[in-house]
C-alpha cells in the first residue's frame, strides 16, 4: 500500500520533474476517499501543486489517467502476490498464496482493484496481460500442468476465475470478508487433489 501526503508529492514533482509519477501517486491516494466518477484532473493538479495545463502534458484526459492508475494497480497486485508466494514452502502452496494474495489485495484496495480490471483492454490469450501478476499465474500454472499448453491455459482461467470471483463476492457483500474463508477456498489440497 502506498501512503503519501500530497505535500510530499508536490515537492517531489517540483524538485525532480517527475510530474507524471506524482499525479499517479495523487490519483492512487484520491481513490481511497473519492469515487472514480468524482475524480478530476484539475483537483489532482491542485493536490500536487501545479497548474491544470501541466497535467494535460502527461494525461490528455481523465481516461488516460485512469488507465495509468489501473496499470499501477495491476503492478501493485503482482508485487503483493510475489511477496506472498516467495514465502511458500512448495509450488502448490506458492500458487495458492498468489490466489489468496489476489483476494486480500482486492479487499484492501477495493476502488483500485475495480479500476484495474475495468480499464484494461481485453487481453485474450494472455489471460490478463503481460504484467508480473499474469507472468506468475502462467508460470505457476505451467509448472502445475507439466508445461502442457492446453492444460496450462485451462488452469490459468480456472484459478483466475476462482480468486476473482471470490474477491468480487466479498467486495459486493455476497460473502463475508473472512480470512478463514479465503484460506479454505484457496487451499492447495483442494485445488490440486491427488
Amino acid at each position: 500500500m502506498i501512503t503519501v501526503s500530497t505535500s510530499k508529492i508536490a515537492a517531489r514533482a517540483y524538485h525532480h520533474g517527475d510530474l507524471r509519477s506524482a499525479l499517479v501517486e495523487a490519483g492512487l491516494e484520491a481513490l481511497k476517499t473519492t469515487a472514480i466518477a468524482d475524480m478530476s484532473l484539475r483537483q489532482l493538479a491542485r493536490d500536487v501543486g501545479v497548474s491544470a495545463t501541466a497535467v494535460y502534458r502527461h494525461f490528455p484526459d481523465k481516461q488516460a489517467l485512469m488507465r495509468a492508475l489501473a496499470a499501477e494497480g495491476v503492478e501493485q497486485l503482482g508485487r503483493f502476490q510475489k511477496a506472498e508466494a516467495d514465502g511458500a514452502e512448495n509450488q502448490a502452496e506458492a500458487f495458492a498464496a498468489t490466489g489468496r494474495a489476489y483476494v486480500r489485495f482486492a479487499l484492501a484496495h477495493p476502488a483500485l482493484f475495480r479500476l484495474a480490471f475495468s480499464q484494461n483492454e481485453p487481453v485474450g490469450e494472455t489471460v490478463f496481460g503481460e504484467n508480473l501478476a499474469a507472468q506468475m499465474l502462467q508460470d505457476k500454472a505451467s509448472r502445475a500442468t507439466g508445461g502442457n499448453p492446453t492444460e496450462t491455459r485451462r488452469l490459468m482461467i480456472q484459478a483466475w476465475s476462482v480468486v476473482h470471483g471470490l474477491a468480487m463476492l466479498m467486495l459486493d457483500k455476497q460473502l463475508p470478508t473472512d480470512d478463514a474463508l479465503i484460506n479454505s477456498v484457496i487451499d492447495p489440497a483442494t485445488l490440486f487433489p491427488r
